[in-house]
Order: C-alpha cells, then sequence, then structure tokens
C-alpha cells in the first residue's frame, strides 16, 4: 500500500487500508491488479482524474495533424487547367499537407490508362522539387489515384 504523500506501508490488509483512506478523506485506488499482492494507493481519485485528462488535452494539442488535400482531374483536363490544379498542389505542399492527385474515367476514357499515367508524371515532374510521392499511381475502379508527400528537406519555411 502506498499513501497519498508516496510513504510505501507495505502490505496491509484490505480493512485496516479501507479505514485509512477514511480517516483521510481520500479514495482507496488499485493501482496494479495484476503484482502479488496487488498495490493499492491512498489518493484523490477526482483529482487524479482530472489531473489525467489534462495531460491528455496537452498531448492532443502538441500532436502534429497532416491534413490531405485532394485535386480531381479527368483525361481529358487540358494544360491550362492543369496548370491551375499543380499551383494548388505546389501551395499546399509548402504548407506540409499531402495532396492526393485522382484521375477519374467516366464511360470508354477507361480503355486508356495511359492518358491518366502521363498526365501524373507531368504532375509529378512539376512538383518534384518539393514532393516525394507516397503512393504510386494505382487504379480503383474508375479512378487513378497517386499520393504526394511534402519533401521535408526541400521545403524551406
Amino acid at each position: 500500500m502506498i499513501t497519498d504523500t508516496n510513504e510505501n506501508i507495505g502490505v496491509v490488509s484490505l480493512h485496516t487500508a479501507l479505514q485509512m483512506a477514511q480517516e483521510r478523506e481520500l479514495d482507496l485506488v488499485e493501482v496494479a491488479p495484476n503484482a502479488v499482492p496487488p498495490v493499492v494507493r491512498i489518493m484523490d481519485f477526482g483529482k487524479f482524474l482530472y489531473q489525467k485528462q489534462k495531460r491528455e488535452r496537452a498531448a492532443k494539442t502538441q500532436q502534429k495533424t497532416i491534413e490531405v488535400k485532394e485535386i480531381r482531374l479527368r483525361p481529358k483536363t487540358d494544360e491550362h487547367h492543369l496548370g491551375f490544379k499543380i499551383r494548388d498542389a505546389r501551395r499546399w505542399l509548402q504548407d506540409g499537407m499531402k495532396v492526393k492527385v485522382r484521375v477519374r474515367f467516366k464511360g470508354r476514357e477507361i480503355e486508356y490508362p495511359k492518358i491518366a499515367r502521363d498526365m501524373l508524371e507531368i504532375i509529378v515532374k512539376d512538383l518534384q522539387d518539393i514532393a516525394i510521392i507516397e503512393q504510386a499511381p494505382m487504379m480503383e475502379g474508375h479512378t487513378m489515384l497517386m499520393l504526394l508527400a511534402p519533401n521535408p528537406e526541400k521545403i524551406k519555411k
């Protein structure tokens, strides 16, 4: 048993431990139930839960979340509009976001996946100075997907 002042008392009966906790107006909490004998601690359980939640919130604010943006294209997208999409992707990559490039096929367009691969190669070539390919182009149903991630060595903030 451990007291609220972190003093190790040793092995004590359950009745004695509960009595000591009631005298101090605190709770008796089982800390290590798998130990032989089980380890219990006298503490304010409400305060313990509050501090645990506070630590979890602090850890959550320090986590870095990576957002994934998406560019949707068609095999018939012309070079002019592709330039706009590449410019947006460059801006997102410089901001530290990942970019998913999706080429969607309709009807018989699916019989010409080379057009989409060529389009994705153009995008990779234009963004190779700041991006790395995280997921190579692959077919998924009626779409071809590719995932680009920012290259931390090449992006200067």
